[in-house]
């Protein structure tokens, strides 16, 4: 599970502020998951989107010094060198209600993250507490959905990984359901350079 860095902070947004961001045209004031999950969840074919995409490390992790992940699917330990078959582990926003939590995109789902060139998987959750959907993992960034990909960091210090997270930390072109052939700098983000791409 992930932490949010104080720095990262968003302001949160209706639903109706989500729908007009993700081209979505609704009569209801949907919770931001939904209207994410109603967007996307009805075809598996590739589709491009702009996502606000920040980094967690070893470091910042939850519990801190770890790589602890809560929805395990490839690995299971956050993770990945960022290819097709062996994606980098992202958290996603999510909602407890009832003792119920929902993720904003269902584990397992892949990304492709051009600016970084790695593809991702969801296998963690992002936002702390018993209501992570008051928190900007799960209401997102300017109308768009955030995404947090784990950057690794055991082998440099917390100060170089805070760095490498500052450094990619934007928004961004994100495909969901890539195709398997896209360019790939293969390896974790902080420990090969945090190199970050046009």
């Amino acid at each position: 599970m992930k932490r949010i860095l104080t720095a990262a902070l968003a302001v949160g947004l209706t639903g109706a502020a989500w729908a007009g961001a993700l081209g979505v045209h609704t009569q209801s004031d949907q919770a931001p998951a939904e209207l994410v999950l109603a967007s996307f969840s009805n075809s598996k074919a590739e589709q491009r989107f702009a996502a606000y995409v920040t980094g967690y490390s070893y470091w910042d992790n939850t519990p801190p010094g770890s790589a602890e992940i809560s929805k395990p699917v490839i690995h299971r330990k956050a993770g990945g060198r960022g290819t097709y078959n062996d994606p980098i582990t992202i958290a996603v926003g999510h909602v407890i209600e009832g003792g119920r939590q929902t993720l904003d995109f269902q584990k397992g789902t892949r990304f492709y993250i051009a600016r970084l060139r790695k593809y991702a998987i969801v296998e963690d959750v992002c936002g702390d507490g018993n209501r992570p959907q008051d928190g900007p993992c799960h209401t997102g960034f300017q109308g768009r959905p955030w995404l947090d990909i784990y950057i690794e960091g055991a082998r440099v210090s917390a100060a170089a990984a805070t760095q490498c997270a500052n450094q990619l930390t934007a928004v961004q072109q994100v495909i969901i359901n890539p195709q398997p052939n896209y360019a790939v700098d293969v390896g974790p983000i902080a420990e090969s350079g945090c190199r970050v791409y046009r």
